[in-house]
């Protein structure tokens, strides 16, 4: 039987830090809602992008806690679901300044490519499911 880790203080740092930035995605969405301008929509991928960085601080300080070879590290690997996420709001903001349509048609490709159901984690927790 294996025993479960506690959770320490850089896990609850970065849950945080992720929680903090998840609370303001209404008001930046409301925001570039009513006003679908350059600011705005560049704001918003800002502030969707700062989510996605504290998502991926928020693995590693899983990944180390666990360590490398747990099952959670084995699963998540690079994570180039999420550094292709930043990527392309990195883009998307800057592309916000020229073309606030073609920035919002990026943030629905990071939408859509996370709707995506991810087996990685179901693959390595379920044995005989891959």
């Amino acid at each position: 039987m294996q025993v479960a880790k506690s959770v320490n203080g850089s896990i609850l740092w970065a849950n945080m830090h992720l929680l903090f930035w998840l609370s303001i995605v209404p008001f930046a969405t409301i925001w570039m809602g009513e006003h679908f301008e350059s600011i705005p929509v560049a704001i918003y991928g800002g502030v969707q992008w700062a989510a996605g960085l504290a998502y991926f601080i928020l693995t590693r300080a899983l990944i180390t806690h666990h360590g490398v070879d747990s099952v959670l590290a084995k699963a998540v690997g690079q994570d180039h679901k999420g550094l292709r996420s930043l990527f392309l709001y990195t883009a998307a903001i800057a592309l916000a300044f020229f073309s606030p349509w073609l920035s919002a048609g990026l943030y629905v490709v990071v939408a859509v490519m996370w709707l995506i159901p991810d087996p990685r984690i179901e693959e390595k927790l379920i044995p005989g499911k891959q």
